[in-house]
């Protein structure tokens, strides 16, 4: 067997094909920005041509993306999975009392969700007390541009990072009210990093309406938000405003405990 180096510098042994595809999905994933394909080449030991099929094939499965650009970065799918996996880890388990705890004050469903690209992923959820429920499930992704959770992590990305997050959306409109133009979005993201709460006022769900807050690391390596949500024909947007200042506090309490109990141990 013969000893082959992946993009992260780690020994690998080439157990065929699958290995193959995990080293160039390694290599991809390692990287700090989007990578071309004589980058990926020349930290791989496959030939040319090999190299071109496993990239393609990534693409085909979702697990690699193919930029305008013709560069690579990790893709949606593999983004899914490791959000499957992330949903049982400590920051979950961190973050969970809080939720439940803002649950119990609003009565309405709560999600705890993560900046993945240009979706946000869903971690937790706590469902709500009423007859007429969500349909949003742990694990499922939406945009970051129309949804309060979304917009609310947006507003924690330094400025360089928010500009290039939002010159890679294909804006859609969803709803009447869904933002689809960036100068509009960076508009709100202004005005959220100043209040501290995001909304989604039907902006992807006809119907639906939230209030969310951002949640972040102390070095801002990741980025999410908590929200309350609910139908708009029973929340209000005086509701929403009176739960603003909960979800910061939730969101305040869950970064608190996990600088506590995930931060650097001296």
């Amino acid at each position: 067997m013969a000893d082959t180096q992946g993009g992260s510098g780690r020994s690998r042994v080439d157990t065929g094909t699958l290995g193959k595809a995990i080293a160039v999905l390694d290599i991809v994933a390692s990287a700090d920005e989007p990578m071309r394909f004589t980058d990926i080449l020349a930290l791989s030991s496959q030939p040319r041509g090999t190299l071109h099929r496993q990239l393609s094939n990534l693409v085909e499965e979702g697990l690699l993306s193919l930029g305008r650009d013709h560069s690579y970065s990790v893709g949606i799918r593999l983004l899914k999975f490791a959000a499957k996996a992330w949903a049982g880890n400590q920051f979950r388990a961190i973050a969970e009392p809080h939720l439940r705890a803002l649950h119990d004050l609003t009565g309405e469903t709560v999600h705890l969700g993560v900046l993945r690209g240009s979706e946000v992923i869903y971690l937790d959820k706590v469902e709500s007390r009423q007859a007429v429920r969500m349909y949003s499930q742990i694990g499922n992704a939406s945009p970051v541009y129309c949804t309060g959770v979304g917009k609310a992590a947006m507003s924690a990305l330094p400025e360089a990072e928010l500009r290039d997050l939002v010159s890679t959306i294909r804006f859609k409109r969803f709803t009447d009210s869904t933002l689809i133009t960036p100068d509009a979005l960076l508009n709100e993201i202004s005005e959220i990093r100043d209040s501290g709460n995001a909304y989604d006022r039907e902006e992807h769900e006809p119907g639906i309406r939230c209030v969310a807050a951002p949640i972040y690391s102390s070095d801002r390596s990741f980025v999410g938000g908590v929200s309350v949500t609910g139908p708009a024909y029973r929340i209000s947007a005086e509701a929403l405003e009176s739960w603003a200042g909960l979800v910061r506090n939730t969101a305040s309490s869950i970064m608190d405990d996990m600088g506590a109990r995930l931060g650097p141990r001296t």
